[in-house]
């Protein structure tokens, strides 16, 4: 049996603004918490009540806190060592907090977060059969406004120091025409349970810039090779390729694709890889029309049992080096399984004496192989912050590899957030996190100084984007959230520490 993450910390009594065992966005079983986790949460618990009781504050306003963050990071390390740079007082001063770690001193840009506009994404109803979700076999109950685009706003802007996000795509396509050949808009263009479309994902870019008045968001467009399929033929249909690209460059004005090779949106009845053929003609016309910016599911590979293998990122050699002038971002650092898997270090056959691991070592040797290579960027959403969180040794292994192999200033920040949540606890995981000296003597790997935070949290990102760092951008208005009729300021504006995911119900 499945339970929110939240509703299970509820009846167990546990408040913690980190989570505290990894959570499924629905798109996967969850996993029971290690041994390890259940030692975090019991020292957070124990840490937690000893520090309120001494301050006199009510524990979920402490744990709503800055202290409440570096009480998780003092828990973490009785636990896993020394791996973020928290000290004593920072649990009972929030003042110590502040003067160590100022806000500011980071731009941090998620290329990296979803909402899904109040649908759940369950495996179930009418959602259940789409093609991302088919053959996953189990239904849950409903539940939708944790993933709303009010909560989303909540959770990465009033709840973190997130300054600019993308709005991420997931995989699905539009209807371009009704049956009289009108050419749809908005809503009727996704009449179906669509969980995230391109303009949807548009819409509310603008609609967060304008709350600002200034530039917070960006978006992606969702448009593949195989989402427009000619089935009599089987082959693409490029006209309708082609309208749906120019629609999304100047009508949605996006600023970049998100690809999900192992899906078939256009009921193909395959995907596809970034180096065959279909998708080099998808690249040249994007390219024709200024648009040269992929960002790429690898890894993960779970949304379909029957294309998962496409996820491997092997294709992206021969599309960097046959496309240099485009840029790929590689998400997640392509990990095939994720410790939302049983057995995950088992499956992903990780090496003690290499620190390699499936398919991120698949991704090193890309690199490894073409040293001058310089247009793939490795991303760490649902990377480092699940890494660091079941086993902060393979989090160690997967930043060193990163940076040493691709270079410091080709690793790019993103959290798959909101379904870990608010981002916060992972922006502050790993402004602390550190790689430990005997695995930078072992493997070769370096610190990782603030200058490479830096360049991680969103220099890199900046760059790709062309966004000025130094450009004014505003808070979005205390006002904001009522203007989208969100409870949040009702229930008094505090930090929900809540995971939006589901976890297993044997606690």
């Amino acid at each position: 049996m499945w339970i929110r993450k939240g509703h299970r910390d509820r009846l167990k009594g546990v408040d913690s603004p980190m989570p505290t065992q990894v959570v499924s966005n629905e798109e996967f079983i969850p996993r029971p918490q290690s041994q390890q986790q259940k030692e975090v949460e019991y020292w957070i618990g124990q840490i937690a009540d000893e520090k309120s009781k001494k301050l006199g504050l009510d524990r979920r306003k402490f744990m709503a806190s800055s202290m409440g963050l570096a009480t998780c990071f003092l828990a973490a390390n009785k636990v896993w060592g020394k791996v973020f740079d928290v000290e004593e007082a920072e649990a009972s001063e929030e003042a110590a907090h502040h003067e160590k770690w100022p806000k500011g001193d980071y731009f941090v840009f998620d290329v990296q977060s979803h909402f899904t506009n109040g649908i759940p994404i369950g495996l179930r109803g009418e959602i259940g059969k789409m093609e991302f979700f088919r053959n996953m076999g189990f239904k849950l109950g409903e539940s939708k406004d944790e993933y709303s685009f009010h909560n989303f706003i909540k959770e990465m802007f009033f709840d973190s120091e997130t300054d600019m996000i993308v709005i991420s795509g997931v995989p699905g396509r539009e209807e371009q025409r009704d049956k009289e050949g009108k050419v749809l808009e908005g809503a009727a263009r996704t009449p179906g349970l669509n969980i995230l479309p391109s303009w949807l994902m548009a819409q509310a870019r603008d609609e967060i810039n304008s709350l600002a008045q200034s530039k917070r968001a960006i978006s992606q467009g969702n448009l593949a090779p195989n989402h427009y399929w000619d089935h009599a033929a089987n082959k693409a249909d490029k006209s309708a390729v082609i309208e749906q690209m120019e629609r999304e460059l100047n009508v949605y004005k996006i600023s970049s694709w998100k690809w999900y090779c192992h899906t078939d949106p256009g009921k193909s009845g395959h995907g596809f890889q970034c180096d065959d053929d279909n998708a080099q003609w998808f690249i040249e016309e994007s390219r024709k029309r200024g648009m040269k910016t992929f960002s790429v599911h690898k890894g993960y590979s779970y949304q379909s049992r029957i294309l998962g293998h496409l996820a491997n990122p092997k294709d992206i050699e021969k599309a960097a080096l046959r496309n240099p002038d485009i840029t790929w971002v590689i998400y997640h650092s392509a990990i095939q399984h994720g410790p939302n898997e049983p057995n995950w270090k088992e499956s992903d056959k990780y090496d003690a004496n290499t620190g390699d691991f499936a398919w991120h070592n698949v991704l090193m040797d890309i690199k490894r192989r073409n040293p001058k290579m310089n247009n793939v960027y490795p991303e760490v959403g649902s990377f480092f912050n699940a890494l660091v969180i079941a086993d902060p040794i393979l989090a160690m292994h997967g930043m060193g590899k990163n940076i040493r192999t691709y270079g410091v200033d080709h690793v790019i920040w993103g959290t798959d957030c909101l379904w870990w949540g608010s981002p916060q606890w992972a922006i502050d995981a790993f402004k602390r996190f550190q790689i430990s000296d005997e695995l930078c003597e072992k493997f070769g790997y370096s610190k990782i100084t603030k200058e490479d935070k830096q360049k991680i949290f969103g220099l890199n990102a900046a760059r790709i984007y062309g966004i000025d760092v130094k450009v004014k951008r505003n808070p979005l208005p205390a006002d904001a959230l009522s203007r989208l009729k969100t409870a949040y300021l009702d229930n008094g504006g505090e930090r929900s520490n809540q995971a939006f995911g589901w976890v297993r119900a044997d606690v």
